[in-house]
C-alpha cells in the first residue's frame, strides 16, 4: 500500500510527547513491512537542524491560499530508510521558532494559521507529487482539518489524492479550538462553519473537524475509544463521536523495541533481560548515584517521568505527601510542567533527604535510567489514551503502578486480579486509591520471589510495533 502520515511532531525529529515516538516508530515499522510511506511534518527549526535531518533535498515551491492572501513554502524531502520518505514543509514565519506549539509560558497566538497552512500545504503536496496514496492518516488536532482540505481540493481539480482518510485521536482533551474568525483563512464555503460541520460553542474546532470528514477514526486503546463516547472523558466531543462510533476503533500503541531494549539499551549502566535479571541492580545503584541519592539505599525505588500536570496525576502523588515522608521508599521524578505541582514536589523532595528527587530536565537518556534503575513506574493519571512508559516499564523489569483508565487498562494485567498473569498495579485514580496501590507495592517489594516472577512476565510480554502495525494494516485494508 501507499500510506501517507501527517503529523505535527515525529520522533527522532521534533518530540514533545507520546504522539512523536507513535507517528515515528509505525511509520517506520510499516515501511520495514514493504508499503510505501511517506510522512509529513512541518518544518520546524528544531527538526531541521537534527542530525538526521542533515542535506535534505528541495522538491517544492508552493503558494497557498490562506483568506485574501497567498503564503509560499519550500517541501524539503528526506529518504529516512528504504520505502520512507519524509516531507518538511518549511515557511519560516510559522515554523522557524524555538518552540512547537508556543513559548513554555502559553500557545503561539498564530497556532490556527500556522495549521491551517500546515494542513492546505500537504494536500498540495499530495497532488503536485502526484503520490495517489490508498491511505492518508493523520494525527491529532494540528492535522484536523487535513481530511476536509483533501476532499475539497479533490472535487475543485477533478483529481484522486487518496482512496481512504484516517484520522487519529491521541488525546481528546488537546482539541485545536479558535475564534470563528480563524475560518476565513480556510477558504471553505460557509456552510462547512455550522453546526454539523467545524463549529464548537461559538468558535472552530480542528478536532471536530477531523472527527466529522475522515473516512475512519481511530484512537490509542480499546479503553479509550470507549471512554471517549461518555461525557466523563469526551470533552465535550462526546456527541460527535457518538456519531461516529460505527466508523471508530481502538487500536493500541507499540513501542520500539529497537530502542526500548534493556537487553541492548546503550543508555544503561548494565544490560539485563527476563533470564537474567542481575544487571537491574547496576542500573538502580546508576540512578541513585546520578541524582544523588542514597547508594546503599534498601528500599523500593518509585519512578516517575511525566509532564507535570493535573492529567498525569501529579496532585493525586503530593496528596499521599505522608506515606512518602513516613514509608521506607525513595521517589525520583523526571519532567516538566506547571509550576504549582514543581513547586509541590520540590517541597515534598526537601521532606525526604537522600531518598527523592525532582529533575525537570527534558532528557531522553535520563528517562531510559529511570525507567531501569526503578523498581516501581508511577502513573496515576486522571485519564490516558494509551500511555506508553507503562509497557516501557514492563519492558525493563519495572512493574507498572497504574491508574485503572484508558490504555493503562489495555496493557497493564494488574496482579491481584489475575495471580498467575499479572504485571502490574492498578488502582482507582483517587489519592486514597493511589495510597492503596503504594501499600501493595510495598508488600509485593518485601517478597523477592514474587516480585521476581511479576517483573519476568512484564519483560516476555510484547509490545513491539510489529504486533501494532498488524492491526493498522488490518485496518487499512479494511478501509480499502
Amino acid at each position: 500500500m501507499k500510506i501517507v502520515h501527517v503529523a505535527s511532531e515525529v520522533f527522532p525529529y521534533v518530540k514533545t510527547g507520546g504522539l512523536a515516538d507513535a507517528v515515528g516508530a509505525l511509520a517506520g515499522t510499516l515501511a520495514e513491512r514493504g508499503h510505501e510511506v511517506a510522512v509529513f511534518l512541518p518544518g520546524y527549526r528544531r527538526a531541521l537542524e537534527h542530525p538526521a535531518a542533515q542535506k535534505p533535498e528541495r522538491r517544492l515551491r508552493l503558494k497557498i491560499e490562506m483568506g485574501d492572501r497567498f503564503a509560499s513554502c519550500d517541501v524539503l524531502a528526506l529518504n529516512a530508510a528504504p520505502r520512507l520518505t519524509l516531507y518538511f514543509i518549511s515557511r519560516e514565519e510559522f515554523f522557524d521558532r524555538q518552540g512547537i506549539y508556543g513559548n513554555g509560558e502559553r500557545d503561539y497566538e498564530d497556532n490556527d494559521n500556522r495549521f491551517i497552512f500546515f494542513a492546505k500545504a500537504v494536500v498540495e503536496s499530495l497532488r503536485l507529487l502526484d503520490l495517489k496514496a490508498d491511505i492518508v492518516h493523520a494525527h491529532d488536532w494540528p492535522t484536523g482539518l487535513l481530511p476536509l482540505f483533501l476532499r475539497y481540493e479533490e472535487r475543485r481539480h477533478g483529481v484522486m489524492l487518496a482512496l481512504r482518510t484516517v484520522f487519529t485521536v491521541h488525546n481528546i482533551a488537546f482539541q485545536g479550538v479558535f475564534p470563528m474568525k480563524s475560518f476565513s483563512r480556510t477558504n471553505l464555503p460557509e456552510e462547512l462553519m455550522g453546526i454539523d460541520g467545524l463549529e464548537y460553542y461559538g468558535q472552530m474546532s480542528f478536532m471536530k473537524g477531523g472527527l466529522l470528514f475522515a473516512d475512519h477514526l481511530t484512537t490509542v486503546s480499546p479503553q479509550y475509544a470507549r471512554e471517549i463516547q461518555t461525557p466523563e472523558f469526551g470533552c465535550g466531543l462526546d456527541g460527535v463521536i457518538q456519531s461516529r462510533a460505527a466508523d471508530l476503533v481502538g487500536l493500541v500503541n507499540g513501542i520500539d523495541s529497537a530502542i526500548w531494549n534493556p537487553a541492548t539499551d546503550p543508555a544503561l549502566a548494565a544490560n539485563y533481560s527476563a533470564d537474567d535479571l542481575s544487571g537491574k541492580k547496576a542500573c538502580r545503584l546508576d540512578l541513585l548515584r546520578r541524582l544523588g541519592l542514597d547508594p546503599a539505599f534498601p528500599g523500593p525505588i518509585f519512578g516517575m517521568v511525566a509532564r507535570l500536570t493535573e492529567q498525569k496525576g501529579i496532585q493525586l502523588v503530593l496528596a499521599n505527601r505522608r506515606f512518602f515522608e513516613t514509608s521506607p521508599v525513595a521517589l525520583v521524578v523526571l519532567g516538566t510542567g506547571e509550576a504549582r505541582f514543581e513547586a509541590g514536589l520540590r517541597d515534598l523532595v526537601a521532606a525526604m533527604p537522600g531518598r527523592a528527587a525532582l529533575s525537570t530536565r527534558l532528557d531522553e537518556t535520563m528517562s531510559h535510567v529511570v525507567e531501569a534503575g526503578a523498581d516501581f513506574f508511577l502513573m496515576p493519571s486522571l485519564f490516558e489514551p494509551c500511555g506508553l512508559n507503562q509497557m516501557y516499564s514492563q519492558a525493563y523489569g519495572t512493574v507498572p503502578l497504574v491508574s485503572r483508565v484508558g490504555g493503562l487498562v489495555d496493557t497493564v494485567i494488574d496482579v491481584e486480579d489475575a495471580p498467575q498473569d499479572g504485571t502490574g498495579i492498578m488502582f482507582r485514580p483517587t489519592a486514597a486509591g493511589l495510597a492503596e496501590g503504594l501499600e501493595r507495592a510495598v508488600t509485593l517489594f518485601r517478597n523477592s520471589a514474587a516480585l521476581r516472577k511479576v517483573q519476568q512476565r512484564g519483560m516476555r510480554r510484547d509490545f513491539s510495533w510489529r504486533q501494532a502495525a498488524v492491526a493498522y494494516e488490518r485496518l487499512y485494508q479494511d478501509a480499502l
